[in-house]
């Protein structure tokens, strides 16, 4: 089979629409759709259901499985041969659905291994399982459970996540509130997927409401200047107290258990690791996350 088919399958697959597949790709649709029939004339059975709108089938979704676990081992082989090649420790690809999160180990580690290539991917966590099995990533850090199996996973931290209020709101003074008293609140969050947005919708849920929200972003920064400005509350994680992203707020507990976040280090159980994911990964599961201010403790580099 060809590789290039395969590849534009997969794209085809996760839009499951052929035109935005064919924008995507910059190829014409048509001679798209001639690839795809090619190709479920090798595999020997549709790939696809064609009745209203195209959908992957149980067929197609096997295959796609197979496809990205075999492409992403050729990725991976290509990847490894240049780093014997050329006798060093290659590179590391890390996901994470905010960045914020992990600056302080990241700086460290940069600081330490001055000589390694670090590509960053942001993506929600709903992303994370397919792109460690067909190997786009090698590590990622999620702060919200990520469905599948085949993965290795490293507790990283737990944290209370708080609510955030304008000075002189009329919860500003109070400890902790009940989500019930939220019910007629504006609030500023994150983007559908975003772990403070599903934590959100999970807490209201939970008392049979639905969150007020006035406006989506994916901005941390301009959305605490919002909570400041007076135009609603939001979620935010204790670690970002001593960040310099918090802007000027009352914070305040929820009185419900579950309003916490938990960080969790991923990779894929069956892959191999480059010597710079490696490191990657000790550098994460290793670093103090419960230290407080802004001083990065030092590591040292490996080999």
């Amino acid at each position: 089979m060809d590789l290039h088919a395969l590849e534009q399958f997969l794209v085809v697959a996760r839009l499951e629409h052929l035109s935005r597949a064919a924008g995507e790709l910059r190829v014409a649709q048509p001679s798209l759709s001639r690839t795809i029939a090619r190709l479920e004339s090798e595999v020997g059975a549709p790939l696809f259901d064609r009745a209203g709108r195209l959908r992957l089938n149980e067929s197609g979704r096997i295959f796609r499985d197979h496809v990205e676990r075999s492409l992403g081992e050729l990725a991976a082989g290509r990847r490894t041969a240049v780093e014997a090649a050329r006798e060093g420790v290659g590179g590391v690809r890390l996901a994470s659905e905010t960045f914020l999160t992990i600056t302080g180990p990241l700086a460290a580690y940069k600081d330490a291994h001055t000589d390694v290539d670090v590509e960053l991917h942001q993506m929600p966590a709903a992303d994370m399982h397919r792109a460690l099995r067909a190997r786009e990533i090698d590590l990622c850090v999620a702060s919200q459970p990520i469905p599948g199996d085949g993965l290795d996973s490293v507790h990283l931290y737990d944290e209370p996540v708080w609510l955030a209020a304008p000075h002189g709101h009329r919860l500003a003074s109070r400890a902790f509130v009940g989500v019930e008293e939220l019910r007629e609140e504006p609030f500023v969050i994150s983007r559908r997927g975003h772990w403070q947005r599903r934590l959100l919708d999970r807490l209201f849920a939970g008392h049979d409401l639905t969150p007020r929200i006035v406006c989506e972003g994916d901005e941390p920064a301009a959305l605490a200047g919002l909570v400041s400005a007076g135009i609603g509350l939001t979620l935010i994680p204790a670690m970002a107290r001593g960040s310099g992203i918090s802007a000027p707020a009352a914070w305040i507990g929820i009185d419900d258990p579950a309003c916490r976040r938990t960080l969790t280090l991923h990779r894929a159980a069956d892959s191999r690791l480059s010597t710079a994911a490696r490191l990657m990964h000790t550098t994460l599961a290793t670093w103090p996350w419960n230290t407080t201010g802004n001083e990065q403790p030092s590591i040292q580099p490996q080999r």
